[in-house]
Formats: C-alpha cells, structure tokens, sequence
C-alpha cells in the first residue's frame, strides 16, 4: 500500500542538514512511501483574528496540503531546547481553528538533527508534546537523533557519507512505514 507523507523541514537555511536528513531519509525509504516536503516559511504567523471565512491564503494551502497526508514527518533542529518557531507555527496553523485539526489522528515520525553533540534531544521531545496534544500517534522506536550532522554529510553532494547513517536511516524509514500501516490500517 503507498502512503503520502508530508514533510515538515524546521529549518529555513538554504543549506539546512535537516532538509538534507530529510532528502535522505526519502531517498533510502521502501517504495511504498511518497516524501513531499511541504514549505513553512511563508506561513503567516497564527492570529485568530485572521481565522475568518477567508483566512490567508498560505494557511489554507497549507492546511489542504496537510490533510491530504496519510501521515507527517517532522525534521527539526532544536533553537533553545525547543522547536523553531517556525516549525511551531505551522503547527500552529494546521491545528486551528480548534476542533478542525488536520493533523488528528495522523500518525507522526520526529527527527531531530544538530551540529551538536546531544543531537537536539529537547527539541525532539518537545515536538512530541505537542504531538500527543494534537493526537498524532507518534513512532517510539527507533529514536532518531542526529548529532554531529555537519561530519555526516558530503557538501558538496549534500549526500550522507556515513554508511551507518545510512543504515540507520534505512531503519527508521521502514519503521514508519510499518507504523504508517499499523495506525491507518
């Protein structure tokens, strides 16, 4: 069975990691997933006021493009130990107005991708948060939490380099596509 899966990116960087993650991850996944990488950085920011018969057009693009999903993934740096607000915001918009969600029930797979060391743990678990407050069933295992993603990709293929990278990656992607199966049956 082929599932579509939208793709939100938190990092708005020309030459983001984590939109080089997320190309990976797309790239080693089983046949049966499609990747669309839906864009967020023209949302404008959420304000009920503007939620009215005719709310930006961003947003109801946005929001047609997310309940067209059968599932998300989310790839995230972590700014602060949470989520840029960028990636907040849309999630932001795709949950309004209360009680018309396009994210409910979607099941939901977290990356989270950093320079660092600690691989954007908070960020990751804060995402997840909110993920279980918007009734996304989110994938447990395997975790993914990727540090050090500069020495992990080639710059000037923008291609991970590192074969257990790859490995691992190869992993997740058929993990969510297991879970993909399970929670939408």
């Amino acid at each position: 069975m082929s599932h579509k899966v939208a793709v939100l990116v938190g990092s708005l960087r020309k030459d983001s990691f984590n939109r080089k993650i997320a190309d990976a991850i797309a790239a080693v996944a089983p046949a049966g997933l499609a990747f669309e990488q839906i864009p967020i950085g023209d949302l404008p920011f959420y304000n009920q006021d503007l939620e009215t018969d005719s709310p930006p057009k961003q947003w109801t693009e946005f929001r047609q493009r997310i309940k067209a999903a059968d599932a998300v993934l989310f790839v995230t740096p972590e700014y602060n130990r949470s989520v840029p607000a960028v990636l907040k915001n849309a999630i932001d918009v795709g949950s309004r107005p209360y009680g018309k969600s396009v994210f409910d029930g979607k099941p939901a797979a977290v990356v989270s991708v950093s320079m660092g060391n600690i691989a954007g743990f908070g960020a990751n678990h804060h995402l997840r948060q909110s993920l279980v407050f918007l009734n996304m069933p989110v994938l447990q295992q395997p975790e993914a939490y990727i540090a050090n993603a500069g020495s992990l990709i080639n710059e000037s293929t923008g291609k991970v380099q590192n074969d257990a990278t790859e490995k691992f990656l190869r992993g997740f992607a058929e993990a969510f596509d297991k879970w993909i199966g399970k929670i939408r049956g």
